[in-house]
């Protein structure tokens, strides 16, 4: 068990006195029967946390049969520090005679307070020394017993979660992961969650290192043992002990009881008798006793010190519902409530006889055995005789037992029958699996809390185990293996305890969609551009009530651009320059996204006014005649005037872009190339040389458009 040695030098300092170290207690010394009656009812001692006036109590050393030395047990009791007691408060029994064989019978008086078991080798004069020494200085012998009841329920503690953990480690090292935090909170241990990232097989030893530091300090076990005259248990040493420069983190009540006891009792070394601690464990209807210090039959003889519960007003658990708001499934066969707030009663049989007690719509109630399991992190119920029991669709149970003669009322819990509620996506989940990769979904119902298991049912028809854990009391996440699913219609099957039938839910599985970047829309035009990827998935839009269809697509630098007509060219020409709209997008496989668009401003348009050409050489050289006055040689120069329509002056950045009908080959005139001049701010004119411009080989009609801050007009 735990090394005290390491606080030898911190003991000697602040005591002021130097005495050996104390050592573990790992020696196996002799047990005690102990019994307590009140009110006719006997319980033994490891069911009581507090005695009481009037209880009678009643010892006997289970030595075993090959005793040789004789041993005078002394019960004692004490009325606080500065109260001696008096000589008719303490009862000796020689367990070498009857009295070892019946056992010692005593009754609580009026006014004790603590209760302390002296075990003494027999010499002369022992009885007497005893109750001397224990009369002369009451004080030390109350802190004794006070700090011997506070590390005893610290060590049961300790001793809960260093066995489990072991058990654990030898049986399934993988599940120490989920089962050590529970533990922990359960029983108020201080885990090192480092440890738990480590590969299984290492995760045992580390979770057992720094054992002096492992214990939080529990107000409920402190009020237990806390005297109803000297307050708490704890002294400058003990919160010395509990500091980072001592070296045993933050929480160690246990070693600094351990070294108050050593201190104090050391101090009572005589002639004939030196006082040696005992720490009484519970062993089912047993105390068994461990040392730290081997017993000397030598002078001075070794006294064994054993404290039994204090004489004090019951202190009724503080366990409450780790989340009060859970309801909890009534069709499990095994149900598991989470509690915390009182690890003793994990650690101690002080809570027993408890159960669940639920009542039914028609008035009867079940009371349901409860089992308090630290690994589990919580009371363990059989509820297999609630199956066919009147209990209507929601029901409250509660805990309900004694703690030690003590009727004990613990928390709440709503309990739920399983029925057929209807299953729901959560908002947005429905086109967010995506195949080729693990989907992520969450169900709804109005409870989930009786969810035994959900399967996955692919396009195929194959069935699979699907992963899920409760995220809320109305919700499920589930995971879903979609790397090697093909896209289309899957169901999902949902068991719950109770429901025979697996209630289904219909999802779809999708391919990638690509993505959606947005929607240009300029006002006056009966066409915008879808922009984004994978657009050949796209079935419609909706802009408003308006209606598009998909035309042209094309790709460029892995960028698709889809052109978009409207269906009702009128309606769409009449939207308004900077009305927000919401744009609908509509995919082949039925998926539906959405899109904010703002209505641009109209695109840049001109009208043409005039043009003329002019002829590289005079009309009497030419051989040939021009039927058209449309039509235009290469050799010629072409000039034209055009009026601003929208915006409705030009800008010194705008362009003239010029082309064939079918874009074969274009040219853009500006001011800066000296292609355009300025009439006006409404008028420009340009000059074309189409030699030049389009080379030798270009031919067909021209077309023109105004291009503004990168926004190109109708031809």
């Amino acid at each position: 068990m735990v090394s005290l040695r390491r606080l030898l030098l911190l003991a000697t300092l602040l005591a002021g006195a130097a005495h050996a170290a104390p050592a573990p207690f790992d020696l196996v010394g002799p047990n005690l029967e102990v019994k307590i009656t009140r009110g006719g009812i006997t319980l033994p001692a490891s069911e009581v946390p507090n005695l009481a006036v009037g209880d009678k109590v009643w010892i006997r050393a289970d030595l075993p049969p090959t005793q040789s030395a004789h041993y005078l047990m002394v019960a004692a009791f004490l009325t606080g520090s500065t109260n001696p007691p008096p000589e008719n408060w303490f009862f000796p029994c020689k367990l070498w005679k009857e009295c070892g064989h019946d056992g010692l019978t005593i009754t609580v008086p009026s006014n004790a307070q603590q209760v302390l078991v002296f075990m003494a080798p027999e010499t002369n004069g022992d009885y007497r020394t005893l109750l001397g020494a224990v009369r002369g200085r009451p004080g030390a012998f109350v802190r004794a017993s006070q700090d011997l009841n506070q590390a005893a329920l610290d060590r049961s503690r300790l001793e809960l979660y260093l066995s489990s953990i072991h058990a654990l480690d030898s049986s399934d090292p993988y599940s120490l992961k989920e089962i050590a935090p529970l533990l922990a909170r359960s029983l108020a241990i201080k885990v090192d969650e480092k440890c738990l990232d480590k590969v299984p097989e290492l995760q045992a030893p580390c979770l057992m290192q720094g054992q002096e530091s492992l214990i939080l300090n529990d107000g409920h076990s402190v009020s237990i043992v806390e005297a109803l005259t000297t307050g708490p248990a704890a002294d400058l040493l003990m919160s010395a002990s509990a500091t980072p420069q001592a070296g045993y983190g933050y929480y160690s009540p246990y070693i600094g009881s351990m070294v108050d006891i050593a201190r104090i009792l050391d101090s009572f070394r005589t002639a004939e008798y030196q006082y040696i601690p005992a720490l009484a464990a519970q062993r089912g209807d047993k105390l068994g006793l461990t040392l730290n210090t081997p017993p000397s039959f030598n002078d001075p003889k070794s006294v064994l010190v054993i404290a039994l519960p204090a004489v004090e007003q019951p202190q009724l658990p503080p366990l409450h519902a780790v989340d009060p708001k859970e309801v909890y499934c009534a069709s499990r066969n095994t149900l598991v409530l989470p509690i915390e707030g009182a690890p003793l009663v994990f650690s101690t049989g002080y809570a027993h006889n408890l159960s669940l007690a639920v009542t039914g719509s028609d008035g009867n109630t079940i009371n349901l055995p409860a089992k308090a399991d630290a690994a589990q992190g919580g009371y363990v119920v059989d509820t297999t005789r609630l199956q066919g029991a009147a209990l209507g669709e929601t029901v409250h149970a509660t805990l309900l037992g004694f703690w030690g003669f003590a009727p004990y009322t613990g928390p709440g819990f709503e309990l739920r029958n399983a029925h057929a509620s209807p299953w729901t996506l959560a908002a947005g989940d429905g086109d967010s699996l995506i195949v080729g990769r693990q989907g992520t979904i969450h169900l709804r119902a109005d409870s989930v809390s009786c969810v035994d298991g959900i399967m996955f049912k692919d396009p195929a028809g194959k069935e699979l185990k699907a992963e899920w854990k409760r995220v809320n009391p109305n919700e499920v996440e589930v995971k879903l293996p979609l790397e090697d699913a093909q896209p289309g219609a899957m169901t999902l099957l949902v068991k719950q305890y109770g429901v025979s039938q697996a209630q289904t839910v219909s999802i779809q599985g999708f391919a990638d969609a690509g993505h959606l970047d947005g929607f240009s829309f300029h006002a006056g035009d009966s066409q915008g551009i879808l922009k984004g990827s994978r657009l050949d998935e796209v079935a419609g839009l909706t802009l408003g009530s308006i209606a598009f269809t998909p035309g042209g697509l094309s790709t460029l630098h892995g960028s698709d651009e889809l052109a978009m007509q409207a269906q009702d060219a009128t309606a769409a020409a009449s939207l308004k320059q900077n009305s927000a709209i919401v744009a609908t997008v509509t995919l082949k496989d039925g998926r539906v996204s959405h899109l904010n668009v703002t209505v641009d401003a109209p695109r840049p348009s001109a009208t043409l006014i005039s043009k003329s050409m002019q002829f590289a050489h005079s009309g009497a050289d030419r051989n040939i005649h021009l039927a058209n006055q449309d039509l235009l040689p290469q050799d010629a120069m072409l000039s034209f005037a055009v009026r601003a329509v929208s915006p409705a002056a030009f800008k010194y950045d705008e362009t003239i872009e010029v082309a064939a009908a079918d874009e074969s080959f274009s040219a853009t005139l500006s001011l800066g190339n000296g292609g355009i001049r300025l009439a006006d701010a409404k008028v420009a004119v340009a000059t074309l040389d189409p030699a030049k411009a389009f080379g030798s080989s270009a031919f067909g009609p021209l077309q023109f458009r105004v291009v503004a801050n990168g926004v190109a007009g109708d031809w």
